[in-house]
């Protein structure tokens, strides 16, 4: 036998990396079609739609304003009021038949205190009750100034001028104004002509104080926001701003609001601004807002305090009508964008 030769096994196939080639140069990559687009003619690029300030603060401090308690909420709040007044007169009631008992002298001191508190007390609610019914009183004289134009009712419009001699009797401001009234009403011989000039000689220069005071209102608020950076600060800033400012207003024209009945008449107002959807941005707005829509660019505090300051004169416009003896007709309503020029304006005048 002869001895094959041995088997030998063939060296495996192995998969070899593939050979890159390295560029050391440029490289040029034709294109076969030419773009035409060049820089010049490309189009814009577009802008983002301008983010305009919202009047935060006073959208937020008019809801709180007109928002009416619920029957359950002034259930709670009388039955506490109540309760906390009962248990404090029988407390002050102990409190002094014990020190009578004790103490004669001390117990009626104590008794002549409390009997000027109680005095005090009852002062208050009869300013109150007196504000209430003056503030009904103007009321009563708008709705009849209305009526009497409306039906151009010469003795109508007569009784109102008496009622309105009488509410502005004492007033010295007006002093002028009443005696010329006196002296040229003879000579109208038509409601609106007679309502015109007691409107003309009483009321139009009460306008002006008014607008003084919306003027003041707005530069606060519209200032507050843009300085001041805590939370809620310019909320708080603007329901009170705007509470007084409608109380003076009313003062001004002769409602005499107390404590009570502000917040009546700021409710009031609220709600007729809200229901008109009025705490936003309107046409009578639109320099206010570009004005704010600029500083916003610089600041967005600053944006917001012009919108806001625009929002509480709009407030101060609607309470001028709502606290007018007589309705617009020969004086202007004032504009919104005017009261707020005239308010900047005078942001940082020393008068």
């Amino acid at each position: 036998m002869t001895d094959k030769p041995a088997m030998t096994d063939k060296p495996a196939m192995t998969d070899k990396p593939a050979v890159t080639q390295e560029i050391d140069g440029p490289v040029l990559i034709e294109v076969d079609a030419r773009s035409e687009e060049t820089p010049a003619t490309a189009p814009p690029v577009p802008e983002p739609d301008p983010v305009l300030p919202e009047p935060a603060a006073m959208q937020i401090a008019a809801t709180l304003a007109a928002r009416k308690p619920s029957r359950l909420a002034r259930w709670f709040w009388g039955l506490a009021l109540a309760l906390v007044s009962f248990m404090a007169s029988v407390a002050a009631w102990q409190f002094v038949t014990d020190l009578i008992d004790r103490q004669p002298l001390l117990g009626l001191i104590a008794t002549a205190l409390i009997g000027a508190f109680v005095f005090v007390l009852l002062v208050i609610a009869l300013r109150e009750i007196a504000a209430f019914a003056r503030l009904r009183r103007v009321d009563t004289l708008h709705a009849a100034s209305e009526k009497a134009a409306a039906r151009d009712d010469l003795t109508a419009a007569s009784e109102v001028v008496v009622k309105l001699k009488r509410l502005y009797r004492g007033r010295d401001d007006i002093r002028w104004g009443l005696d010329r009234l006196t002296e040229r009403e003879a000579e109208q011989f038509d409601a609106d002509g007679l309502l015109g000039l007691a409107e003309a000689e009483l009321i139009v220069p009460l306008d002006a104080i008014a607008r003084r005071e919306i003027e003041a209102a707005a530069r606060q608020v519209a200032t507050v926001t843009a300085i001041v950076p805590l939370a809620l600060a310019d909320v708080v800033t603007a329901l009170t701003a705007n509470i007084r400012m409608i109380r003076r207003i009313a003062e001004i024209y002769g409602g005499r609001a107390g404590a009570l009945g502000s917040l009546r008449l700021t409710r009031a107002v609220m709600t007729h601004l809200v229901a008109t959807g009025a705490v936003a941005v309107g046409d009578d707005l639109i320099g206010s807002v570009a004005g704010g829509h600029l500083l916003s660019k610089l600041s967005r505090r600053f944006g917001e305090g012009i919108v806001n300051g625009a929002l509480t004169a709009r407030v101060g416009v609607a309470a001028m009508e709502v606290c007018r003896p007589v309705p617009f007709s020969r004086g202007t309503r004032p504009s919104v964008t005017g009261i707020v020029k005239r308010a900047l304006t005078g942001l940082f005048d020393k008068a």
